[in-house]
């Protein structure tokens, strides 16, 4: 006999001893070796820590649908900054992401032409304000000769009357140069309150026109979220009503009231629109994603209370209590509701679980 043969034989019985050992541990698993007696008659070895714990009966109840819905993080306050004037954009001094103060430059468009509008209007101005001058002092002098019976009726009122219309000249002539005035102002586009850039629209060199934006800001005060709900679920909403709202960036899970519910329905996607007030939350900004949780119908589902549910590795199984027994069974589980979760198969309703002491567990 070769020396090769006792090795393969001594290998041979090491697998036949633990495949032996396995099916007795998954027998003993179920419950084979305890001997049937009827329930309640005598105390049976399993017995012992079933009267150490707590027991639970499976219970079908009727429970919400909890759904949820996605939703972005936005400000109650956005301004999107434009020219009132067309003319070329020759500085844009902030970017996105920047925080800029009410009244800071956003951006300085071209000024050249207006300067020269300007110009002329003050020397329009000032001729305005010569001709004036001459015919008050025509109206002062041929006055003091009407007095004086030196000059007609006729003649007074004429120089009276181009007195006044030189008048009316200079006062066109300034509001001519007030309004170019305020269009100089306008080459200055200005923050209109404290906030954040969201966007960057343009770059220097573009034409800007009136009411096409040039940056967008917003505020980080009095943020909001807006979710898009179907409108089989939104009409279930109402304005004040408290809802849970879920952060992921932030890992946060908060209480906030309805602000505002869209009474339009989009037709492509049948959702309105939701916006719910946030709280004043530290490290919450504009653009972050977030949840809005609901509770939308009812189904009929198996509970258990969640200790009852034991891990191991990657299986979830319960001990059930069966004619005097302990059985494990593996089940699979969906979502928690308070203290009991949902079990979706392995159990049927009335049968009895066991709940481990923490010690036991």
């Amino acid at each position: 006999m070769s020396q090769t043969e006792p090795k393969n034989s001594n290998k041979i019985a090491i697998i036949s001893v633990a495949v032996l050992a396995l099916i007795l541990l998954l027998l003993y698993m179920q419950g084979s070796f305890v001997s049937k007696v009827s329930p309640g008659i005598n105390p049976l070895p399993g017995d012992a820590n079933a009267q150490k714990n707590d027991t639970a009966v499976v219970e079908k109840k009727q429970v919400d649908n909890l759904l949820t819905w996605p939703g972005t993080v936005r400000s109650r306050t956005v301004a999107n900054i434009a020219p009132r004037m067309t003319a070329r954009i020759i500085e844009i001094k902030v970017n996105a992401g920047d925080k800029v103060k009410k009244g800071a430059v956003i951006a300085r468009l071209d000024e050249r032409d207006v300067k020269a509008q300007e110009n002329a209007a003050l020397a329009a101005l000032a001729g305005a304000n010569a001709q004036a001058n001459r015919a008050k002092a025509d109206e002062q002098r041929t006055r003091s000769l009407y007095s004086k019976e030196a000059a007609t009726r006729e003649n007074f009122d004429a120089v009276v009357a181009r007195a006044k219309e030189a008048q009316a000249g200079v006062n066109q002539a300034a509001s001519t140069v007030i309004e170019i005035r305020s269009h100089l102002a306008d080459t200055l586009l200005l923050a209109p309150f404290d906030g954040t850039v969201v966007k960057r629209l343009k770059e220097p060199g573009d034409m800007g026109l009136p009411g096409v934006p040039v940056v967008t800001l917003q505020t980080s005060q009095g943020l909001r979220l807006e979710a898009d709900v179907p409108s089989t679920c939104a009409g279930r909403y109402s304005i004040g009503m408290d809802v849970t709202v879920r952060i992921d960036t932030l890992g946060l899970t908060t209480r906030a009231q309805i602000d505002e519910i869209s009474p339009e329905v989009d037709p492509q996607t049948r959702t309105q629109l939701i916006k719910i007030g946030l709280p004043a939350i530290e490290g919450l900004q504009p653009g972050y994603f977030g949840w809005l949780e609901q509770a939308c119908g009812q189904h009929e589902a198996l509970l258990i209370p969640a200790s009852a549910v034991h891990h191991i590795g990657q299986l979830e199984v319960v001990k059930v209590l069966s004619e005097g027994r302990e059985l494990m069974r593996h089940i699979r589980t969906a979502k928690a509701f308070g203290e009991q979760i949902e079990v979706i198969s392995g159990l049927h309703a009335g049968e009895t679980v066991i709940i481990l002491s923490q010690q036991a567990q």
